[in-house]
């Protein structure tokens, strides 16, 4: 009998699981170089298991790549929008964990408030998989890491540069520093730092955070160079944080202060003019498309993963 496992945020796997997840990752995708991307893997892992996904908010990247990852690995989808469910209709979070793991294998949610998340956790007894809330965005981190590897970089000691927004996708990076040993210098104007626990998070894995308000010295020699859109979808303040937003635009200037080999990551969609420029966004250095790809490859060993069949995770 497998066991079920929520993947709530990265710590819920750990350093060692989550290099299991990326090794995992790197090998099913090169197994199945060329092939048609609704054809199944050779195993077809999930053959028979049903996958839940969940969305109180939009998606493009997340809702496709579950849907094409679980089809890969042999198993099928059902997609419920809040708006046309009873979810959206008052049914308690609690009831809806408990109906869907009366009729499915496991649930992926994307949804604002983390507390969602982990009340759906608490009364699921089916794997609980994040697919975005306002804490964190630990299947994307997956897939940047499977990325930042594909790319030749290996991660102890890697210097990641963050800039703009201390939001859900940075706290997630903060986690993965402190368990996979590489240093981040977050660069955020005064008022929009992380959240001081992911901080310490990082920090006490042995991870080196730096936070400044100055984009420059974050990016001074950094391997990796990475933003997300400015606005989050509803943000009532858009024109003040785009303002205060301006000076931390990934530009040409600023990735030429970092290493000559270093890349560009955002996880889309992204506002070109805005956080980052077009010169950078278009150029060789560029990964983001290799990024978005990567997250079918990823969100695969996270489902192995949950379902307790990863080798070594």
């Amino acid at each position: 009998m497998t066991v079920a496992r929520h993947f709530l945020d990265l710590g819920d796997a750990g350093a060692d699981a989550i290099a299991a997840m990326i090794s995992d990752a790197l090998d099913r995708k090169e197994a199945r170089r060329d092939w048609p991307k609704g054809k199944t893997d050779a195993d077809e892992p999930l053959k028979g298991r049903v996958l839940a996904l969940v969305f109180e908010k939009n998606s493009t990247r997340t809702r496709v790549s579950f849907d094409v990852a679980m089809r890969q690995l042999g198993g099928t989808v059902l997609i419920l929008e809040a708006g046309s469910s009873q979810l959206g209709r008052g049914e308690t979070i609690a009831d809806t964990a408990r109906v869907l793991s009366r009729m499915v294998d496991a649930i992926m949610l994307r949804t604002d408030d983390h507390a969602k998340i982990e009340e759906m956790a608490r009364h699921a007894s089916v794997p609980v998989i994040n697919g975005l809330t306002d804490r964190s965005h630990p299947c994307q981190i997956v897939a940047d890491l499977l990325t930042i590897i594909e790319h030749k970089k290996p991660l102890p000691g890697l210097e990641v540069a963050w800039f703009g927004d201390g939001n859900n996708v940075l706290h997630s990076v903060l986690e993965a520093a402190g368990l996979l040993k590489f240093n981040v210098r977050v660069a955020t104007p005064e008022g929009y730092e992380p959240a001081a626990e992911f901080v310490e998070i990082a920090r006490s894995g042995g991870a080196s955070v730096t936070l400044t308000h100055n984009a420059q010295q974050a990016a001074d020699g950094a391997d990796v160079l990475v933003t997300d859109t400015w606005i989050s979808m509803g943000q009532a303040d858009a024109d003040d944080k785009r303002k205060a937003m301006a000076p931390y635009q990934v530009n040409g200037d600023l990735m030429a202060r970092a290493k000559p080999e270093a890349i560009f990551l955002h996880c889309l969609p992204a506002h070109v003019g805005e956080e980052v420029s077009e010169d950078v966004f278009e150029s060789s250095q560029s990964v983001v498309f290799d990024e978005a790809e990567n997250r079918i490859h990823a969100q695969k060993s996270v489902l192995l993963w949950s379902f307790g069949l990863l080798a070594n995770g």
